[in-house]
């Protein structure tokens, strides 16, 4: 897969910080979010340029599909670098309790200004920002408590600005999901395309699974071999596609002359990733393995 593989995506990228710039003035915090499974791929490396010295506080959003110890590890290294992070589930809500309590105790200083003015109980405003898929919408609606913002398993969704108000002294703009033109490193772009961030219909999708299963034979055999009944041992001396092959036998999606059916095979196993049927799996890592 080819390292621009957005490459149509720059225009995007140019509105968004357009209308992060103008909005930037009328909230008090922002609320990043990122994919728990990728917590380095999915971080928009211009975040800080953009947010202009504004707190901001860090969700790893779809903790629940995440290795627990990779999180673990992540959000220790965010915190080393003096950044506030938390795991989060906006689905299940868990971890979300913690988020208030958070954004509170971050700008306490502003909250007792409001108070020494007479504006006790003066709503905080908040801007929801991160790449496209990411669980934005799912987070509004968890914290209103009811649908409103949509809601849908795929990229580009929400298209313009959109403030929404909650019950919890919280006003939140989301902002439309965007990618950044180029990536310099490949396993950035596949990490994005395996997780969905990337529309399937624009990638390889063959080529992805592929990708996939190397990324999986080495740092979480057990797991797949678990899941498609083979012996990773076994299986080490297979290049990546002879095990995507196996897979897909293993699964029993043939065609005529013994081969497999190779898009059947990628969308099964992209679609058992992404619902963690094989685990829950992070593929960014901390250290010499990191992107």
């Amino acid at each position: 897969m080819p390292t621009d593989i957005i490459q149509w995506f720059p225009g995007h990228m140019a509105k968004t910080r357009r209308l992060m710039q103008e909005n930037l003035k009328n909230v008090d915090v922002l609320i990043e979010l990122l994919d728990a499974r990728i917590p380095y791929s999915s971080r928009n490396p211009e975040i800080e340029k953009l947010t202009e010295g504004k707190p901001v506080v860090t969700l790893l959003n779809k903790a629940m599909l995440a290795d627990p110890d990779a999180t673990e590890r992540w959000i220790a290294h965010y915190r080393s670098l003096g950044q506030t992070c938390l795991a989060v589930d906006c689905v299940s809500g868990k971890g979300m309790d913690k988020l208030m309590p958070t954004i509170r105790a971050l700008l306490s200083d502003k909250i007792e200004r409001y108070n020494q003015k007479g504006m006790s109980g003066r709503k905080l405003r908040a801007m929801v920002v991160g790449i496209p898929n990411v669980g934005k919408s799912s987070l509004i609606n968890r914290l209103c408590g009811n649908k409103k913002a949509k809601v849908e398993n795929r990229p580009g969704v929400t298209l313009a600005p959109q403030w929404v108000s909650t019950s919890l002294g919280l006003d939140l703009m989301d902002m439309p999901g965007v990618l950044w033109p180029r990536f310099d490193d490949r396993r950035i772009g596949e990490n994005l395309a395996i997780t969905g961030a990337i529309k399937d219909d624009v990638v390889q999708i063959e080529t992805l699974a592929v990708a996939l299963c190397h990324k999986l034979r080495s740092h979480y055999p057990a797991l797949l071999g678990a899941r498609y009944k083979f012996d990773p041992d076994a299986a080490s001396e297979l290049t990546d596609y002879e095990l995507f092959e196996l897979i897909g036998k293993k699964r029993g999606f043939l065609i005529s002359g013994g081969d497999i059916n190779e898009e059947r095979t990628a969308n099964t196993l992209l679609d058992e990733f992404r619902a963690a049927k094989i685990g829950r799996i992070t593929l960014d890592f901390l250290g010499k393995e990191a992107p």
